[in-house]
């Protein structure tokens, strides 16, 4: 019999292919569509079973919850039929392993520490925001810059200071960035990744639990399951201090920490958006002056 813990795992699974099934459309995966209208949002179960090449009793157990350990070929087979990219492939083997009892152990507890040589790299990158941020977003150390970007964040107690926080809750973030709510979704989709590998950590099971219990549109975004990793790209921020510049994002690995990582924002010297970085870092220098 299945323990109660690999029940809740494979429960998780159903989730995520029942997410993933109805966010795909039968024009996506080559499927005629006749003139009537469909009460199914997405692909039928049945649909999916045939495309897989598996039975529909089968995909209903799987969704269900009450199959615990599909093989390789049939999670690969799923992941083909659904159109899944390598980072939604990765996601539902883990959540599948999980559910067979076979996932490795989870990483260690995150700590809050940075060594000072990550604070004197921080401070070597000025006037580039740049800051480090835990496995779940936390801010753990920032040079002036990389506090200074997200408006409004320094009025939060340290310990208060989250990325995804910030995006989700904070009243200045819709007005800092433009593109808000293709930010936000990116950032769902980034935590709901760290989901199939840490769920019960307790940084990252606080952290989600706020943001449904706080914000509709995180809830909303948390249902659709979507899951992506970090991604280099151009960002625009309208920033209050300094105007609008569109800067290059950038996301650093800190080897042998729990997950820790470093932000770092670039823009071309000579460039107004580079003028502008400079007048961010000075101005958050005096904010931290005047914390002081």
């Amino acid at each position: 019999m299945p323990t109660e813990s690999a029940r809740s795992e494979s429960a998780e699974l159903g989730r995520y292919l029942r997410a993933r099934r109805t966010q795909t459309t039968p024009a996506r995966v080559g499927l005629a569509v006749g003139g009537g209208l469909r009460r199914t949002p997405g692909l039928r179960r049945e649909e999916l079973a045939t495309l897989a090449g598996i039975s529909i009793d089968y995909y209903v157990r799987l969704e269900r919850g009450k199959e615990t350990r599909p093989s390789p070929a049939v999670l690969d087979s799923l992941a083909r039929a659904l159109r899944m990219d390598e980072r939604e492939h990765q996601h539902l083997r883990a959540l599948a392993a999980r559910a067979a009892r076979y996932a490795p152990e989870p990483p260690p507890a995150p700590s809050r520490s940075v060594h000072p040589h990550q604070r004197l790299l921080l401070d070597s990158l000025r006037p580039n925001p740049a800051y480090v941020i835990s496995r779940s977003m936390e801010l753990l150390a920032w040079n002036p810059g990389g506090l200074a970007l997200y408006a409004g964040m320094d009025g939060w107690p340290a310990k208060q200071r989250n990325l995804a926080r910030y995006l989700f809750l904070h009243p200045a973030a819709r007005e800092l960035l433009p593109d808000w709510e293709r930010q936000v979704a990116a950032c769902a989709a980034r935590l709901r990744a760290i989901a199939g590998t840490v769920p019960d950590a307790p940084d990252f099971a606080q952290l989600v639990g706020e943001l449904l219990l706080k914000s509709p549109d995180f809830a909303r975004l948390w249902e659709r399951y979507e899951v992506a990793g970090r991604k280099v790209g151009r960002k625009t921020f309208q920033h209050p201090l300094v105007g609008t510049m569109t800067l290059t994002s950038h996301s650093l690995q800190i080897e042998g920490t729990p997950g820790q990582r470093i932000g770092v924002y670039t823009a071309e010297p000579g460039t107004p958006e580079h003028d502008a970085l400079v007048l961010l870092d000075n101005a958050g220098s005096r904010q931290a002056a005047v914390r002081s």
